[in-house]
């Protein structure tokens, strides 16, 4: 979306802060997931991940259907965020496997 700042008041107030937050909650959640000592801690912060990439694809649809971003713009995000699922179910998973604390 390039940048929430370029948004008129109400859009960057609604779409823009809240697809900026779930965003950044994404790699957040999973740094502090890497953060934590417990295999459970860990899987807890990666799922909070899981529900932000959720969120941001909400927020995605809601920017498209709003006309805050270009189709161009919408295909490059959603594409990115496709690349999410397997990646946080594969680390959910490794982590679930391999720590046994």
């Amino acid at each position: 979306m390039g940048s929430c700042d370029k948004l008129e008041p109400f859009p960057q107030n609604t779409v823009g802060h809240q697809y900026t937050t779930a965003a950044d909650s994404i790699s957040a959640n999973i740094a502090e997931g890497f953060g934590r000592y417990g295999k459970k801690d860990k899987i807890k912060y990666y799922r909070y991940a899981q529900g932000s990439m959720y969120e941001s694809f909400n927020w995605t649809e809601q920017a498209r259907v709003r006309k805050l971003i270009t189709e161009e713009q919408y295909l490059y995000i959603l594409g990115e965020l496709k690349k999410l699922p397997i990646a946080i179910n594969s680390l959910i998973k490794w982590t679930n496997n391999n720590l046994t604390i």
